[in-house]
């Protein structure tokens, strides 16, 4: 697999049980997504809906890190739990999404703020793709 053009994001998916599939991207790191039992998951991995609120956090969390770094903040730990609200409909698309950042060590609550609400709010392109569609909120707190 290669990259064909500059802004081409390619994956492979490869299906690897009733339900499961295996996703791989063009350097080789690959990730398993799995279906429900009810369409006969086997707990092989996250479920897609699942992996893009993974995918989420992950990006937010990569600026976010990386503004405050720039900004001589010292992490000692790290934590983002999201929750996602799907529509009782079909497609379950998310509704609405909450992410809440804890970290630790030595960081100014303001400049963490700010970090979040810049990484959320501008830089994060997942993020930016749910809006304006989805209810997604933030906050951010030094525990």
């Amino acid at each position: 697999m290669s990259e064909t053009q500059k802004n081409e994001v390619k994956i492979e998916l490869v299906r690897v049980g009733k339900a499961a599939f295996e996703a791989t991207n063009t350097d080789g790191f690959s990730v398993t997504l799995d279906g429900p039992e009810k369409i006969g998951g086997e707990g092989k991995g996250m479920r897609p809906m699942q992996l893009f609120l993974a995918s989420l956090a992950g990006c937010a969390s990569m600026d976010a890190v990386m503004i405050l770094e720039k900004q001589k903040q010292t992490i000692e730990s790290y934590r983002v739990s999201v929750t996602g609200v799907r529509a009782d409909a079909v497609p379950a698309v998310y509704e609405s999404v909450h992410m809440r950042f804890e970290l630790s060590g030595e960081i100014s609550e303001k400049k963490l703020e700010r970090a979040v609400s810049l990484s959320v709010e501008k830089y994060c392109s997942v993020a930016s793709m749910l809006l304006p569609d989805v209810n997604l909120t933030f906050e951010a707190a030094l525990v």
